[in-house]
């Protein structure tokens, strides 16, 4: 199951909410704990979920990012198929830098298409949590899914900064907002709304069908929760991982940093 997935680390974010902090690296490369940066929350938890191939999307300020992955994830051997590569923009579909979450992933779709995986997971370089992702990739092929949405349960005043999702009682995702100013409640609880963690796993035909729609559409922002999941749910078989249910360990400080 996992050596048929490829996992792929948008940390192109600039950051600009963080100035001064980020004026000379990306959000992903602030440094966090001493020697430690903010990527390295999200490789830990691919490393100790036994998910080793690697792409990591990098755009602005990418040097130190790009210095400290060389220096500090040089530990998978090439010769078993492990990796974790750097990808800055390629410019193949044209001359522009990403233009959003799932433009940066179409301009890679080479290397996704060249990868032979079977599910790509998608995760955010600038996250502060930790994550066994394996339940996850299991989780999503149980359901027979296109994609599955891990999330979890957030006071609905923090949900306005996130993506917010209704689920049926099979945890099909039925409804999806991007930042809503008024978060949907759970039901019998109006407190508390199920936020996105910015945490996917795609089955890999479904989603070079996706980016490829979403790219022809001139009016999209080509980003994947105000364009990709609201178009895949009205249509295809969409879930929601309800992280910390069922038995599932707890997430730990997850925030947007």
């Amino acid at each position: 199951m996992l050596e048929k997935t490829l996992t792929i680390v948008l940390a192109g974010s600039s950051g600009e909410r963080l100035q001064p902090l980020v004026e000379d690296r990306a959000k992903a490369a602030l440094p966090f704990g001493g020697k430690y940066r903010i990527i390295d929350f999200t490789l830990a938890n691919c490393l100790n979920s036994g998910l080793r191939r690697i792409l990591v999307l990098t755009q602005h300020q990418s040097h130190s990012l790009q210095k400290h992955l060389r220096d500090g994830w040089s530990i998978f051997n090439p010769e078993l198929g492990e990796y974790i590569t750097t990808v800055p923009p390629q410019m193949r579909t044209g001359g522009g830098w990403y233009g959003g979450t799932a433009d940066a992933l179409y301009q890679n779709l080479y290397l996704i298409e060249r990868s032979e995986a079977k599910w790509v997971v998608i995760l955010a370089g600038d996250h502060i949590y930790r994550m066994d992702y394996a339940p996850m990739v299991k989780f999503h092929l149980d359901h027979d899914a296109d994609l599955t949405v891990a999330c979890m349960v957030v006071g609905v005043q923090e949900a306005q900064s996130f993506g917010v999702m209704s689920l049926d009682k099979q945890d099909r995702v039925v409804d999806f907002q991007e930042k809503p100013s008024n978060p949907h409640a759970l039901p019998n609880d109006p407190e508390h709304s199920l936020a996105s963690m910015g945490i996917y796993v795609f089955s890999v035909d479904k989603l070079i069908q996706a980016l490829t729609s979403d790219h022809e559409r001139q009016e999209s922002n080509h980003d994947f929760g105000k364009d990709i999941i609201p178009a895949l749910i009205k249509r295809d078989k969409v879930f929601g991982y309800q992280f910390g249910v069922s038995g599932r360990l707890p997430v730990h400080r997850f925030r947007a940093a």
